[in-house]
């Protein structure tokens, strides 16, 4: 693994490019919430996505057997993980969540949030799926451009 101080940048394009990496390189660590017997217990999972995709909500739910999946308030997922969103990442969140990588990131070197604004994380996608037990699963679509 490896971190690196990186510029802001206003959209996955000028990011990538400040980076030195395609836009599928970056994956965005969501955050998902799944019903619960109790709105005070919670659960949630983590969906690692590339940059250039979205969610595929009926395969995702699919997989993880619900009928009910949806991104949490900003508030929530920062209760959920301890990181705020834009800086999610799995690794060293407050709870160890479930995690279903896309099937698209498999075999290559990507770079995520890092738990603080202005820096990413590099990591090797294998490893950090074999490390947390992560399901991989088509999981995503192209974002319609």
């Amino acid at each position: 693994m490896e971190f690196r101080a990186r510029p802001e940048a206003r959209s996955l394009a000028e990011a990538a490019a400040l980076l030195g990496l395609q836009p599928s390189d970056i994956v965005k660590t969501l955050v998902v919430k799944r019903p619960s017997a109790s709105s005070e217990d919670p659960q949630f999972l983590f969906a690692l996505v590339p940059g250039g995709r979205l969610i595929a909500w009926p395969k995702l739910r699919a997989i993880v057997g619900v009928n009910k999946l949806r991104l949490p308030e900003p508030e929530l997922a920062f209760v959920a993980t301890g990181y705020e969103r834009g800086t999610i990442v799995p690794i060293g969140s407050s709870t160890d969540w479930p995690m279903y990588a896309d099937e698209t990131i498999v075999g290559r070197r990507i770079a995520m949030g890092a738990g603080a604004h202005g820096y990413s994380l590099f990591t090797d996608a294998d490893e950090l799926i074999r490390a947390y037990g992560a399901t991989v699963a088509d999981i995503s679509v192209p974002e319609k451009s």
